[in-house]
Parts: C-alpha cells; structure tokens; sequence
C-alpha cells in the first residue's frame, strides 16, 4: 500500500492512545502534519461534546485536510442498570461529536478533505449489556450516509472494527483477556481477532479513496456473518 500524504494536515481526536495514536504514528510516517486533539493531556484540548471547545479548536488550529475522530464513552450495562446521563454521553461521543466537528471544521477543508469517525461491530452484532453502544456504533453509521450528502464533496466515512488487539482490552487480567480473544477468533471468519494494522491499513486507505463516501467500512474479519 503507497502511503503519501505529504503535505496533508489531519486532526486525530482521540488520538492519544490504542488505534488514534496507531493512525498517529502511520499518518505521520506518510509526511502528514498531525495535530492530536483528547479532553484532555495532548496537543489540543478537544471535548467531542463540547461545542465551545470545538468552536475555539476549530478557529484557532486552520485549515485541515481530514479530521478523525476515535471518541467513545462506553455504558455496557444491563437495560434495568441504564444510567440517563451515560446514555447521553454515549450518543454524544458517537452522534453529537461528530456532528458539531462537521459544523465547525468542515467549512474550512478543501473539497478532497474528508471527514472518519469510528463505529464498532456491536452495531451490527447485538448481545446482552451492549445496548446503548450497539445503538449508538449503528447511529453513526447512519450519520455518516447523511453526512456525506450534505457535505459533498467532503467525504465522510466510517470505520466499524471488530475486537481488536489495540490495548483497549489490557485493563484486564491475562486470563479473560486471553478467553475474550479466544472468544472473538472463533467467532471471526478470518479465526483470530483484529490487529492495529487491520484497522490503520483501511484508515490510510480511505484518506486516499476519493470515490468513497458515505460508508460504513467493517473490518471485523466477518464476525458480523457469524
């Protein structure tokens, strides 16, 4: 795969750690200028919920070519367990955030920018406790399909990666991190779980696809078909 984006500039929210620092490393490597953006401890302070924050980033940083976002707020609770307020911030990071980031930076991106935001396989892939992140994961993917319409010719795409060995899991003991990628091998078609290359690969790829917008891209290694 030819990676060259040299002279591209790219915000990476989110991009501090597990597959945004990956898209980091790989974006810079092709002769990017990356600005990493998180609430909190990098270059740039960017809260995907607050309107404020993105207004001052947007105003303050210029023009860029792509904007990524990585942004989530897991809930994984039983229904009886919901919590209002994580519900709400669950669909903020998913939904909201990326539309107040289309507000405020997509008026300012060149017509072969494009705009990636990251879904997950529980969309399409339900199971008990996962509620409010399967339905906000398959509200972006929605989101994105209108995005793309209103904002073209800006691209806007979204990647929906399966479990993937990124350093979200090591919170863990090795015992069920080991059961839990066990777990998703046998359920992928593929038979083993995904790796930063798997998602950063179809990252570098779609930055560069300019026929493609308005998709869900599933790097899942067909565990959604299981």
């Amino acid at each position: 795969m030819t990676e060259n984006l040299t002279g591209k500039r790219i915000l990476v929210v989110g991009g501090a750690r597990g597959i945004g620092a990956e898209i980091v490393r790989r974006t810079e490597h092709a002769g990017a200028r990356v600005v990493v953006a998180a609430r909190s401890g990098t270059e740039v302070r960017i809260d995907v919920t607050d309107e404020t924050a993105i207004a001052v980033a947007a105003e303050s940083l210029g023009d860029f070519d792509h904007v990524i976002s990585t942004a989530s707020a897991h809930h994984d609770v039983p229904v009886a367990a919901l919590d209002h307020d994580k519900i709400h911030a669950a669909f903020a990071a998913k939904v909201i955030g990326p539309l107040l980031l289309a507000k405020h930076f997509a008026p300012r991106m060149p017509a072969g920018g494009s705009f990636l935001f990251f879904s997950g396989i529980v969309g399409w892939k339900p199971k008990p406790g996962t509620v409010v992140k399967g339905a906000a994961n398959a509200a972006l993917a929605a989101l994105v399909t209108h995005l793309a319409v209103e904002l073209a010719p800006l691209r806007v795409n979204a990647i929906a990666p399966g479990i993937t060995d990124s350093g979200a899991w090591d919170r863990l003991p090795d015992e069920r991190r080991r059961a839990l990628y066990n777990g998703a091998a046998a359920a992928s078609l593929a038979g083993r779980v995904g790796t930063l290359d798997d998602v950063t690969d179809t990252t570098m790829w779609l930055l560069g696809a300019g026929w493609v917008t308005g998709e869900t891209i599933h790097v899942d290694g067909g565990t959604r078909h299981q």
